[in-house]
């Protein structure tokens, strides 16, 4: 039986951490506050943004919505990024992607101030990970795999890890943080061939291609030691959450695994709300300087 790789843990570990980091502004009259932007009511962004809410609110931050039906024009959506980047109250903004598709996403990323995008969706944070900068911040579901793997002492240096999608939202910035810890990345794709011979040879598979448990038993080995990270998340017709993998397939026969649900996700919120106290903390030392 393989072992679980929950984000409980993880999640309270570095929540308590955040909490005291908040309270040392709010004694000195800084108060962290998220800026949630959401167009229409996809059910994954709804269960990601009661999660957000719930850690905010955990740590002691505020936090506020700016909603708009998944119809509404990009002045819209531009009119709300220019107002959180002009009101100081405001020191992170989380937009849920991917926006509709009459929505010019690459246009709207790019309006975002890059000191409040804490979910690193502008070029500033990209290049950042990119180019090892240490500037901006990087995706949190990217870092929150690699909090994870470090919370749970999985070795990362030295190690062929192969990911599955390459996004900008996950796959490409979790390889170039997998790169910073000395791993060796392959990063396959909906066009790869021969994907589960590749998916076979890794030591750590990182499923992150947005399908339906798409990852089945064929992309394993049968030695039982790899690990497997699920950063997918569906809802069934039933109404019950998935992820990329086939769990029920896969976690017989892999060393370690996350769940879907109770994984990556409940990482993820942490790091956003950590990455939000973050740029209240540089906000206030650059007012100071």
């Amino acid at each position: 039986m393989a072992i679980l790789l929950k984000g409980a843990a993880v999640s309270a570990a570095l929540t308590a951490y955040t909490q005291v980091r908040a309270q040392a502004l709010i004694q000195r009259g800084i108060m962290p506050k998220l800026a949630i932007v959401r167009m229409g009511e996809r059910p994954n962004n709804l269960s990601y943004e009661k999660n957000a809410i719930k850690c905010c609110e955990k740590v002691g931050v505020q936090w506020e919505r700016f909603l708009l039906p998944e119809d509404a024009k990009q002045q819209d959506l531009e009119d709300i990024i220019h107002l959180i980047n002009q009101n100081d109250s405001f020191h992170g903004c989380l937009m849920f992607r991917p926006l509709p598709p009459h929505i010019d996403e690459g246009e709207v990323c790019s309006l975002l101030r890059p000191d409040k995008d804490v979910d690193g969706i502008t070029a500033a944070s990209i290049s950042g990970v990119y180019t090892d900068s240490g500037e901006g911040y990087p995706p949190c579901t990217a870092k929150a795999c690699m909090v994870l793997l470090q919370h749970y002492g999985i070795p990362v240096s030295g190690k062929r890890v192969v990911v599955i999608g390459r996004s900008l939202v996950i796959g490409k910035p979790v390889a170039m943080l997998l790169l910073q810890q000395d791993a060796t990345v392959t990063l396959c794709h909906s066009k790869s061939e021969n994907i589960k011979e590749i998916c076979r040879e890794a030591d750590i598979l990182i499923a992150a291609i947005g399908k339906m448990e798409l990852i089945e038993a064929g992309y394993l080995r049968e030695d039982g030691t790899q690990t497997v990270i699920d950063v997918g998340i569906h809802v069934r017709a039933d109404g019950t959450l998935a992820g990329d993998v086939n769990f029920a397939q896969v976690e017989p026969r892999v060393a370690a695994i996350t769940p879907v649900p109770g994984g990556v996700g409940s990482v993820t919120t942490s790091i956003l709300v950590s990455h939000l106290v973050s740029a209240a903390e540089n906000l206030s030392r650059r007012a100071q300087e």
